[in-house]
């Protein structure tokens, strides 16, 4: 047999073992020798090694090879032949989750709840793209009941290309927003690019659909999945027959939340009001009564669920030795998702005067981008808080054109000056809200900041 027939046979036979960091490389793993955007790694091949990798993966022809270090003139190609094949192996559920916002909160929250129960394999952190998705294929573990996928694009035709290879028969789609519209153009086209996971074309096991629909956008889908004879659509809203919440209560220091699950009501208590988190637990809540699972396991874990790290998370820090309550909402931005975080603090039950927002640019917007910042700072006006800090060169032309605002808007161009105007100005039990988008200033100032945390 051939190094490389023994590699995808070590590959098809075991899980988790693919890694492109050298830094994660553990005894038995596979590591990648890719081009990253600082160096190629091909330069930590030894490195992996030495942390007991069993093979490294190069595409470099003059790498001294051995049993270990395996030349291929495509990485991808190889490992695209041998995910296929451990596809097709696979006879578990296959669930996949796109949408324009909110995959890995859903996909966290659903592998959360599954993994109670059952032996279940998902992809890790944000891996939704090309690479992302591959590794997490080639990562999967053959008996495991269920396998969750992100599936996810900033251009026109990866979501076809990448639900060739995934095929899941369970579909969620969590909306369709103002994502990536340089490429895009308009949310018509992203509904249309989102409707490629369940189209027959590119995936023949699609089975069920579960959709929330709250505007025209996800109404796109909605028309293009009802052309699709096998699928079953299930819908999560207002209109809904069968999943919607039905109703929600204020309570002193909670609110209670009630859903309707095929005419069972089903209550819960939070501590915060999060639409989206809701809707969430409502498309888990659906899935389990879809797949005749126990909604009781989801009732009675949901109080241990945790936000994911940068999309809702609470860390507590000091800055100037006072304790402050810190949100950490940094992990990309759009105008909707926005909205929802400035919401989210208001919703909090403390005073206004103890909330302090951070806002940085929204990116891949478009020749709009201008305008969609300035639409913001009007819905955000709405509500007073404490200090409104913002930064990015689209904030502070929005700054400049908005005229006697209800809120402090503070332009602040970098982390540095930021963190000096917080060891100012904070007190004890403040609450401040960071988002933003990715590789922005406002990203490296998160970061750097939750570094201190208690």
């Amino acid at each position: 047999m051939s190094d490389l027939n023994k590699f995808e046979k070590y590959i098809i036979s075991h899980k988790d073992k693919i890694k492109i960091s050298s830094k994660e490389v553990k005894r038995g793993d596979i590591f990648l020798a890719l081009k990253g955007k600082n160096y190629h790694g091909n330069k930590f091949i030894i490195e992996a090694i030495k942390k007991g990798a069993k093979y490294c993966l190069t595409d470099n022809l003059h790498y001294k090879k051995n049993n270990k270090i395996l030349y291929v003139k495509s990485i991808f190609d190889i490992l695209s032949v041998i995910a296929k094949k451990k596809r097709e192996l696979y006879k578990g559920t296959v669930i996949g989750i796109t949408g324009s916002a909110g995959k890995t909160t859903l996909k966290e929250t659903l592998a959360f709840f599954l993994a109670k129960d059952n032996i279940i394999s998902f992809s890790k952190k944000s891996y939704n793209n090309e690479l992302g998705v591959l590794i997490s294929l080639l990562n999967l573990n053959l008996d495991s009941k269920y396998a969750i996928f992100e599936i996810g694009t900033n251009n026109f035709g990866e979501i076809k290309s990448l639900t060739k290879q995934v095929k899941p028969s369970e579909v969620f789609i969590t909306n369709i927003q103002s994502t990536h519209l340089e490429n895009f153009k308009t949310k018509k086209n992203i509904a249309k690019e989102k409707s490629d996971i369940f189209n027959s074309k590119y995936n023949d096991k699609s089975k069920r659909l579960y959709l929330n629909i709250i505007s025209k956008s996800e109404n796109i889908l909605l028309n293009n999945a009802k052309k699709e004879k096998n699928l079953k659509i299930i819908r999560i809203d207002k209109f809904s027959k069968k999943y919607f919440i039905k109703k929600i209560s204020s309570l002193k220091n909670s609110y209670q939340v009630i859903f309707s699950i095929n005419k069972n009501d089903i209550s819960i208590i939070t501590k915060s009001l999060i639409i989206h988190r809701l809707n969430n637990l409502l498309f888990c809540l659906a899935f389990y009564y879809e797949n005749s699972l126990k909604i009781n396991s989801i009732l009675k874990y949901f109080k241990f669920l945790k936000p994911v790290e940068g999309r809702g998370s609470m860390h507590k820090i000091y800055i100037n030795n006072k304790k402050i309550n810190i949100i950490d909402e940094s992990y990309n931005a759009n105008p909707d998702t926005m909205f929802q975080s400035i919401e989210y603090l208001r919703n909090i039950k403390i005073n206004n005067n103890k909330k302090i927002l951070i806002l940085g640019n929204m990116n891949e917007m478009g020749p709009d981008a201008n305008q969609i910042h300035f639409n913001l700072l009007k819905q955000l006006d709405e509500t007073t808080f404490k200090f409104v800090i913002l930064c990015g060169e689209f904030f502070e032309t929005s700054i400049q054109k908005f005229l006697n605002p209800r809120n402090e808007f503070i332009y602040i161009k970098n982390k540095s000056k930021i963190m000096q105007f917080l060891n100012k100005h904070v007190h004890n039990n403040d609450f401040i809200l960071i988002k933003c988008s990715n590789a922005t200033e406002v990203n490296q100032f998160a970061l750097e900041l939750l570094k201190k945390e208690v």
